[in-house]
C-alpha cells in the first residue's frame, strides 16, 4: 500500500482559474446588450412641441420612414443660427432647396422594393408658420415623395 505524504513546503499555491467558458460569457453579454440597447437615430438641434390630434395612426414599418424636423434652433445654436424657424435633415440644419436632394439620396439608399413605399414624417413645431410647411411640401412633390405623415401627440381632452 502506498503512503500519502504531505509536502513539507509552507508555500501554498493558488489554483488557476479555468477560463474556458469566458468567451461564451462575453458573447452572451454582447448579445444581451445588443438586443436591449436602442440606438438614437438623430440628435435634435431644433426644438419642437408637437400639436395634439384626436385621430392618430401608428406607422407599421418604421424602416420606410424618413423624418424632417422643423422648429426653432436649440438655445446652444441660437447664437449661430438665430431664433427663426429652421429645418433639420438628419443631424444638420438645411434649407428648403436641399430637401429634394436629401429625399432622393435616402430613397436610393433603400432597397428597390421599398422605394415606392417611402414615407416622409414631418415633425413640426406647433408654432411654425404655414409658409415654411407649404415650401417643404412643394419640395417633397418635386422629389416625388407623395406619402407624407404629420407627427402629433394624442389629445388629452376632446374640446
Amino acid at each position: 500500500m502506498g503512503k500519502f505524504t504531505k509536502k513539507s513546503s509552507n508555500k501554498k499555491e493558488i489554483p488557476k482559474i479555468n477560463t474556458a467558458s469566458l468567451p461564451d460569457i462575453v458573447l452572451i453579454l454582447l448579445f444581451f446588450f445588443m438586443s436591449v440597447t436602442s440606438m438614437k437615430e438623430v440628435t435634435n438641434i431644433v426644438q419642437f412641441r408637437l400639436p395634439h390630434a384626436t385621430e392618430l395612426q401608428t406607422l407599421e414599418k418604421k424602416s420606410l420612414v424618413r423624418k424632417i424636423y422643423v422648429g426653432r434652433p436649440l438655445p446652444q445654436y441660437q447664437a449661430l443660427r438665430g431664433t427663426e424657424t429652421r429645418i433639420q435633415l438628419d443631424d444638420a440644419f438645411a434649407d428648403v432647396s436641399e430637401i429634394e436632394a436629401y429625399i432622393n439620396d435616402r430613397r436610393s439608399a433603400m432597397p428597390e422594393s421599398d422605394q415606392g413605399q417611402m414615407i416622409v414624417a414631418l415633425k413640426i413645431d406647433k408654432e411654425t408658420k404655414m409658409g415654411i410647411v407649404t415650401d417643404i411640401k412643394q419640395a417633397l412633390r418635386r422629389a416625388f415623395a407623395l406619402r407624407v405623415s404629420y407627427t402629433a401627440m394624442p389629445a388629452t381632452n376632446y374640446h
